[in-house]
């Protein structure tokens, strides 16, 4: 094992440096991953924007990892191995202490790490991960179409699941970037009726493609009235930060219809609460999901052929994915690869 490695680190909020740090040892109930792939979420803009400029060292983002155990701390479980493939999602590893963990709601652990924010993450060729947080992953998935479902995909594929939909029904995702070409896709496998709304006809042809029965663009229509003209949607996913088209697209709900929020955004959510009471209607939130979760997503992927739609570069070129990714000129996730440097997790 080599005994340095490179990584991409935030160096001052919104600044990313290549540099090269030692290679660390895993502690007590942690190993240590080779990185193969790292994807780029809209949510690593919050941890390089904000990053703490007096944090030393500065913060690895990324958090949609995939990569080998290289080494292992101690009392890690033995399903674990050396050279193993595993991954790491935003959520980095449950206390197994807190009421939520002893209820079972791991996802929900407050005293876990939030990769690419509290902890390092996987812009770099190393990483040090608690086994709590370790998902196995399918041979039938490559690192870098794994990566993205370990975010992109866990959060949709359990947002569909907690909607109330139910196979027949009526689901619209609002947005189809990152999140929505994955929610699209989910959707369209689990036998939704799927209608999809975005902005202009660029991404239309790709939405119908991606699996939409529909295609409803906000630019030259109503988008809450072209729901209701199809009998209303028992489910909306939505997906922007932005709540404006959110509050716009509710009373194109059905009856007992669910809007499912996984964009996080700083602005309020105007909401009347007529139609909610009136309809049965709710407003929930839902967040990415356990590592058993994640695995049973994987799975999914493989068993229906639902692929993230991606785009590759190499580690060193991070700033520029980031970029891509900022700017919306990506169709629809970057995925970093670690081959610029094939050493670096051999023994």
């Amino acid at each position: 094992m080599t005994q340095t490695y490179r990584a991409m680190q935030v160096t001052a909020p919104g600044v990313l440096d290549l540099v090269e740090r030692e290679t660390p040892k895993p502690g007590n109930g942690e190993v240590l991953i080779a990185v193969e792939a790292c994807g780029i979420c809209g949510a690593d803009a919050s941890d390089i924007e904000n990053a703490d400029p007096a944090l030393q060292p500065p913060r690895v983002p990324g958090h949609e990892v995939v990569g080998r155990i290289v080494a292992i701390g101690e009392n890690v479980p033995a399903i674990w191995g050396i050279g193993q493939r595993v991954g790491v999602g935003r959520k980095g590893g449950h206390c197994l202490e807190c009421p939520q963990c002893r209820a079972g709601r791991f996802h929900l652990c407050p005293n876990q790490p939030i990769v690419g924010a509290s902890c390092d993450g996987g812009y770099a060729e190393m990483m040090i991960a608690r086994a709590t947080g370790l998902v196995s992953i399918p041979e039938e998935l490559s690192s870098e179409e794994a990566a993205p479902i370990l975010c992109a995909g866990i959060a949709t594929f359990n947002a569909l699941k907690k909607s109330g939909a139910e196979a027949g029904d009526t689901v619209a995702v609002l947005g189809i970037g990152g999140l929505g070409h994955m929610a699209v896709q989910y959707a369209r496998k689990m036998g939704f009726r799927v209608i999809a709304i975005g902005r202009g006809q660029d991404i239309a042809a790709d939405a119908l493609a991606l699996g939409a029965h529909h295609y409803i663009d906000t630019q030259h229509e109503d988008a809450a009235e072209a729901l209701k003209a199809l009998g209303g949607a028992k489910a909306i996913l939505s997906t922007p930060v932005h709540t404006a088209p959110v509050a716009a697209l509710m009373p194109g709900l059905a009856p007992e219809g669910r809007m499912v929020l996984l964009g996080v955004g700083k602005d309020p959510l105007p909401v009347a609460t007529g139609p909610l009471i009136g309809g049965e209607r709710g407003v929930i939130g839902s967040i990415t999901g356990s590592p058993y979760e994640n695995e049973r997503t994987l799975d999914f992927s493989v068993l229906t052929d639902v692929r993230p739609r991606i785009e590759t570069m190499p580690l060193e070129r991070a700033v520029d994915a980031y970029q891509r990714m900022r700017s919306g000129d990506v169709k629809f996730r970057m995925v970093l690869t670690m081959k610029g440097r094939t050493d670096a997790y051999q023994s």
